[in-house]
């Protein structure tokens, strides 16, 4: 029974490393073998991962992701006319505007974009980084918009007749505009509800749309009124009653953060802030390949030298440290896909230094193994011994760097704390990387040394 335990890990090791480096694989593989009589030439094709099918809403390509720094882009400033805002508002709609810009982004597909806002005195900007995309005019005329607002009353014909496959492309087809848009509603709030405490979205109406607003719900009583933002709908809610005050509210079940988003999307058009396309740049790839192309032969040598000097130092167990730091190597980069992670020129010096980290995980082990050894006690007590006595230094070491990591990525927008994307990808990488290497550190190699080195008799040289 006692040797079922690491036979089952190993078993378990070896099925997730396969996992991971099909996942690693690049999206073909040549495969060529000419020998003798045998002549074969194919290729492997990686297939994406969709499990759609499943009823899962997982899909990935499996590729890398790459930042502006690397595979270049286009970068897009935008500077947000604030003239006609209210002072007291202004705050509100640059959020709303940042909003917008971002969903706008995230339609345009390209989900590893930088989005960053500056604001000095009474200038506002928003800096879009678009990795991968070369058609700047195109991403300039998605994004440098001004966000339309507009309210609009269900009816069982659509705008113009359609098909039953365009109906499905298009659910919202028989939302029908209502006249009523963005210039006529004043501002949206969060308030609580007075019956159940719970968050709602207010709506607040100029004259001109309290009456527009009071004609819609009137002839609506039992439907749903869609409002649309850049022809997206961002709630449908259903009308009770005729609302005439000019007044209304919006509940069903929101959370404070799920109410406080609504408000800021009914807030881009309500006080619509126009946006003005200031500088605009193609980002050449070629410095950021040539950078990478050195980072990775250096860290290959940084590795390379590394798995030598584990080798010399401590033989066979130095040769299993290796194995595990590539099992590392193949988990981190199926991680960096499946997330997806972008990859960018800090974030490549995160993963190099914590390779190192994973390294000295090991050292610690091995080192107090041999303190054990040099005691006369026999090697399954003195493995036992080292890995757990060199847990402690090993957590505290790596629960200080998580710290940092964590400050530096800062997830909850922290103004006095660091808000650079560059920063924030050496920050995740290396965190990342340090979860890893705890996995790989304690549990591959403690499962390599004792399914492998496990011979009672076999004592150290000192």
């Amino acid at each position: 029974m006692k040797n079922k335990l690491p036979l089952k890990t190993l078993v378990f090791l070896i099925l997730l490393a396969a996992v991971c480096l099909v996942i690693a694989l690049p999206a073909k593989v040549p495969i060529e073998l000419h020998w003798k009589n045998i002549d074969i030439s194919n290729q492997f094709d990686r297939p994406a991962l969709d499990l759609s099918k499943y009823n899962i809403p997982f899909k990935r390509d499996l590729e890398l992701k790459m930042g502006l720094d690397i595979q270049g882009g286009t970068r897009v400033v935008l500077e947000a006319d604030m003239s006609k805002i209210a002072q007291t508002d202004r705050e509100s709609a640059f959020q709303s505007a940042r909003e917008i810009i971002a969903r706008r982004v995230d339609l345009y597909g390209v989900s590893e974009s930088t989005i960053k806002t500056s604001f000095s005195g009474n200038t506002y900007r928003i800096i879009v980084e678009l990795p991968g995309v070369t058609d700047a005019s195109q991403a300039v005329a998605l994004i440098g918009t001004t966000a339309q607002l507009d309210f609009r009353e269900e009816s069982t014909q659509s705008a113009k007749p359609q098909t039953q496959a365009q109906v499905q492309q298009d659910p919202f087809a028989n939302f029908l505009p209502t006249g009523l848009t963005g210039k006529d509603l004043k501002r949206s709030g969060v308030q609580f509800s007075s019956k159940n405490a719970q968050p709602i979205v207010t709506l607040e109406f100029s004259d001109e749309g309290k009456k527009k607003f009071g004609e819609i719900t009137a002839r609506n009583v039992g439907k749903r009124v869609g409002i649309f933002l850049d022809d997206f709908p961002v709630t449908l809610p259903s009308v009770n009653e005729a609302i005439l005050s000019g007044i209304a509210e919006i509940s069903g079940g929101f959370t404070v953060e799920s109410a406080k988003q609504l408000s800021v999307q009914l807030n881009a058009g309500a006080l619509p802030v126009p946006i003005q396309v200031v500088q605009q740049e193609t980002v050449g790839a070629s410095l950021g390949k040539e950078a990478v192309e050195k980072t990775a032969r250096a860290g290959l040598i940084g590795v390379g030298l590394v798995a030598l000097f584990m080798i010399l130092l401590y033989g066979w167990k130095g040769m299993l440290a290796d194995l595990a730091l590539a099992m590392y190597a193949l988990i981190t980069i199926a991680i960096y896909k499946l997330m997806p992670i972008t990859l960018t020129l800090p974030g490549i010096a995160g993963l190099l230094l914590s390779i190192g980290m994973v390294v000295d995980s090991n050292i610690l082990i091995f080192e107090r193994m041999k303190e054990e050894l040099r005691l006369g006690k026999p090697f399954d007590l003195a493995m036992r011994l080292g890995f757990g006595r060199a847990w402690d230094s090993i957590k505290d070491a790596n629960v200080a760097t998580l710290f940092t990591s964590f400050i530096l990525f800062n997830p909850f927008e922290f103004e006095f704390l660091n808000r650079s994307g560059m920063v924030r990808g050496f920050a995740l990488t290396l965190a990342l990387g340090i979860l890893v290497g705890l996995f790989t550190g304690i549990v591959v190699t403690r499962t390599l040394l004792r399914i492998f080195l496990k011979d009672p008799t076999q004592t150290e040289k000192t």
